[in-house]
């Protein structure tokens, strides 16, 4: 992609978040949030979103919890039950990838007042217990960015060529940046709701690695969890086949570490001359 497409993409995406947030305005009424926002994208989930909604803590240690979904694309009825479910809902006119959804997600939950996000996913894989888990370090001080890992805890999922890609890409991207990274794509990820503001997230899709790569490249203190990733609830996957799927996936890890080189090594220099 060349500057001037980048720019367009980068406009266009501006116009389509802020018809998103003018909604999210008008439905929920200039909402302000819980300190904790747990961040869900949600595409064609109509049949899974209520029961992902519902089983949503009240509370995470000790702090009241918003549920914003955000719809890429409004298609299926998915925002009308989110919302119906008690959740805040907010609408991307257009689908653009997952991505680009929790992008826009971050947004919302750092400029209505979240101090701590923490992400699921919107098919019911997320065990909502192992919320807590990931987000205590964060809250307590301890940690910049809590990634959970189905490595070091359990998978429902028998796709071997998935789960053998869960551990290729571990491999490669802690070989990249030094640390330590047992499951790059994992749905559960906690961090402050200001580390958004700080790291740059262009990927519309596959964003797992761009998020925890620029985070990394910032020099944030990173931990990791056992989780348990549970079999889809219904539906189907739409990241595509596993041959796609991995290609894509690896193309923006491999964009992503090359774009945050330079990020890495003034900071290696920094704490050098220290």
């Amino acid at each position: 992609m060349n500057a001037r497409e980048a720019r367009r993409r980068r406009a266009t995406d501006e116009l389509i978040d802020h018809v998103a947030v003018e909604e999210f305005n008008a439905h929920h009424g200039g909402h302000s949030l819980h300190p904790v926002a747990i961040v869900v994208a949600a595409y064609k989930e109509a049949e899974n979103i209520e029961a992902v909604v519902q089983s949503m803590p009240d509370e995470i240690n000790g702090e009241r919890v918003s549920v914003i979904i955000v719809v890429d694309g409004e298609d299926d009825g998915t925002s009308i039950i989110a919302r119906a479910a008690g959740a805040l809902a907010v609408i991307a006119p257009v689908n653009r990838g997952q991505g680009a959804a929790l992008r826009l997600g971050y947004r919302i939950a750092r400029e209505y007042g979240a101090r701590y996000i923490v992400t699921a996913d919107a098919d019911g894989q997320t065990d909502t217990a192992d919320l807590a888990i990931a987000l205590a370090p964060v809250m307590h001080g301890e940690k910049d960015f809590v990634n959970g890992s189905r490595r070091l805890g359990m998978t429902h999922g028998d796709d071997t060529v998935r789960n053998t890609g869960v551990v290729i890409f571990a491999t490669i991207l802690s070989a990249l940046t030094g640390t330590k990274v047992t499951d790059t794509a994992n749905p559960v990820r906690a961090f402050s709701a200001d580390l958004t503001a700080s790291i740059t997230l262009e990927e519309p899709q596959y964003q797992a690695s761009e998020l925890l790569i620029s985070s990394l490249a910032q020099g944030v203190r990173y931990g990791e969890v056992p989780i348990t990733m549970l079999n889809r609830a219904g539906g189907k996957s739409k990241k595509g086949g596993n041959l796609a799927y991995g290609y894509r996936y690896g193309k923006v890890l491999l964009r992503t570490y090359w774009r945050e080189r330079p990020t890495r090594r003034a900071l290696g220099r920094s704490r050098r001359s220290r």
